[in-house]
């Protein structure tokens, strides 16, 4: 019987590709909750996971040979998740390729890009005195992520999906692409990344992920408490400096 993979998990964009993948992929998972709020991520037991202290992490109980395996970064656990399953991945060297490319660019630009537009429009003007400051981040951070829509709107424009095929790469943009108001972005601009979003939206195993994070989320925080008020979660998620 085969053994379901851990998913160290949150319902953030990072966190949603690895339920989205395992879901298409139709590997069996078990989900343990990390309250980001309220400070799961710096558990010395999460931290054995994931050295950067950031979530999600898994571990395959059956991974390489037959033996555990525990993987931190998503991008890594989709490329993990992909050649362990076969699917999602490309079918040879050459679509591979496309694939990889791809889940790089979101992981370098369109996740980060997308992340320090939220921060400077949310979380910023409660934190910082500095208006011109928050007024600049929000006008860097915005102004590049509308250009990475705007490559994304040129890839979409002949194609279904990112790398051709479905894959990896369109379940790591996915979550960090849809949504887009609090980052400053109107999806009415990019017509080819509207129509994707709302394709890879009306896919079951896509909803089925997302409904599975929020029910550990209603279950993590009716257990043990968000994290406490506003400005707690604030410090634990932005204050942190190097652990020595």
């Amino acid at each position: 019987m085969t053994q379901p993979i851990q998913v160290h998990f949150w319902p953030t964009p990072n966190g949603h590709k690895v339920t989205i993948a395992l879901e298409e992929m139709g590997l069996p998972y078990e989900i343990t909750p990390v309250n980001i709020g309220r400070g799961d991520q710096f558990s010395p037991e999460f931290a054995a996971l994931s050295p950067n202290r950031r979530m999600p992490a898994i571990v395959d109980p059956e991974g390489p040979d037959g033996q555990p395996i525990s993987i931190f970064e998503s991008g890594a656990i989709l490329q993990y998740l992909g050649r362990k399953s076969g699917r999602f991945y490309g079918a040879g060297e050459r679509a591979r390729v496309d694939v990889d490319q791809w889940l790089f660019w979101q992981m370098a630009g369109l996740g980060p890009m997308a992340g320090q537009a939220n921060h400077f429009r949310v979380y910023a003007p409660a934190m910082a005195p500095d208006q011109r400051t928050i007024a600049y981040g929000v006008n860097r951070y915005t102004n590049e992520l509308h250009r990475l829509y705007g490559v994304l709107d040129e890839r979409l424009a002949r194609r279904e999906f990112i790398a051709g095929d479905y894959s990896i790469a369109d379940m790591a943009c996915w979550p960090w692409a849809r949504n887009p108001g609090s980052r400053g972005i109107d999806l009415e601009e990019f017509p080819n990344v509207a129509a994707w979003v709302d394709r890879i939206a009306a896919r079951p195993a896509v909803q089925t992920a997302l409904a599975k994070g929020e029910a550990a989320r209603q279950q993590s925080v009716g257990l043990a408490g968000s994290g406490g008020d506003a400005d707690a979660q604030r410090r634990i998620l932005f204050g942190q400096r190097a652990r020595r």
